[in-house]
């Protein structure tokens, strides 16, 4: 088997896909990438059994063939090549692969691509169409989210819920929360599933922010995105995602608005100065003036801010995570956010003042106890 390919188109491909492929002892073929050539095009699929991702490409070639190269060895050659056109010669019988580039030749050996694992289909699919860059801000704005405890898997993906009215991304680590629903994406059918991390974060690497259309295809256990010549399949969550409407408080009288770049910069600065395990600030409102304070009693540190705000409701102490705060004023848009809050002990919403009556991005962090300093 021969083919010729030149080497910045394969390079993009490869590393399109190369984040699928893992470094398994028990599986060590999961540490190749497959190629398979027939028809004059080149499919090349990584990887790990729960998610997978192939690409194709046109290539010279006479003939069909399968082969598995080691992924790390090729990209690392690959990286250091110029643009050029590069040969491939596997052997048959032994699958000794023979790279040609300029004045080098060099060689690795491949394994029996009949051996590589097979990339699954989804059967019985139900599917739904969206643009690129709608789904990419979902990925964005909801996986910091998720959580990485291993003993609540259900938390360890976005929840996808699907209806003929609008799509629902929603992710949570039980101390925080984000719900991001998009009105003018909608699928016939309803139906909800939890899509994995490291599914969503490859998608995100891929994704393009531009319109073109991506097809989400799924079944009760997979689900499989196709977007320009990728394919990705990943294995669902097998979990019942928590109730997460019931967390949402609906009455938050208690409404504080103010810059949202100021009010990321100044708890930057001040939980600087908070215990380096709490990483707790306090809020604390008095007519149209925020008082933001933090303080580390073990090493007598201690920051104040004073930050302008308009406000509706009664004068309040409430203390939070500074680190969440930060990490969801990071991810939302616009020039002013507001906090809902009812009362010191349950949870503060943050929502975006934004105009887009299509994106309804809405999140929640739960606060912690206040320490009794003044």
């Amino acid at each position: 088997m021969r083919f010729i390919v030149s080497t910045s188109t394969l390079l993009k491909q490869l590393q399109a896909v190369n984040g699928a492929s893992s470094s398994s002892t028990v599986l060590p073929i999961l540490e190749n990438f497959l190629f398979e050539i027939k028809d004059g095009s080149l499919t090349i699929s990584a990887t790990d059994l729960q998610t997978s991702m192939t690409t194709s490409l046109p290539v010279e070639s006479k003939e069909d063939g399968k082969v598995a190269v080691p992924s790390k060895i090729l990209l690392e050659t690959l990286k250091t090549l110029p643009d050029q056109p590069v040969a491939f010669s596997v052997d048959a019988q032994t699958f000794a692969i023979e790279i040609s580039a300029g004045d080098g030749k060099y060689k690795l050996s491949g394994e029996n691509g009949e051996d590589f694992p097979k990339i699954p289909t989804v059967e019985n699919a139900s599917s739904v169409s969206m643009p690129a860059s709608v789904l990419a801000e979902a990925i964005n704005k909801t996986i910091f989210a998720v959580s990485n405890d291993d003993l609540r898997p259900a938390m360890t993906g976005v929840f996808c819920q699907l209806s003929p009215q609008n799509i629902t991304f929603v992710a949570t680590d039980a101390h925080k929360l984000v719900r991001y629903r998009r009105n003018d994406t909608k699928s016939d059918a309803a139906a909800s599933f939890i899509l994995p991390k490291k599914a969503l974060t490859l998608l995100k690497a891929s994704l393009g922010s531009d319109d073109s259309a991506v097809s989400l295809e799924y079944n009760s256990t997979s689900a499989f995105f196709r977007f320009g010549n990728i394919n990705l399949i990943c294995r669902l969550i097998d979990e019942r995602y928590p109730d997460y409407e019931d967390v949402i408080p609906q009455s938050n009288p208690n409404k504080l608005t103010l810059d949202r770049s100021q009010f990321l910069n100044s708890l930057r600065r001040v939980v600087i100065f908070a215990n380096k395990t709490t990483h707790q600030v306090r809020l604390k409102i008095n007519g149209s003036e925020l008082n933001i304070s933090s303080e580390d009693v073990d090493f007598s540190n201690e920051a104040h801010e004073r930050l302008g705000c308009q406000y509706e409701g009664e004068d309040m102490e409430i203390g939070f995570n500074a680190k969440f705060l930060i990490e969801m004023l990071g991810n939302l848009e616009g020039d002013e956010v507001t906090l809902e809050m009812s009362t010191p002990n349950r949870a503060g919403l943050l929502i975006p003042q934004t105009n887009n009556d299509n994106e309804n991005v809405l999140m929640l962090v739960m606060p912690v106890m206040l320490n009794n300093y003044a």
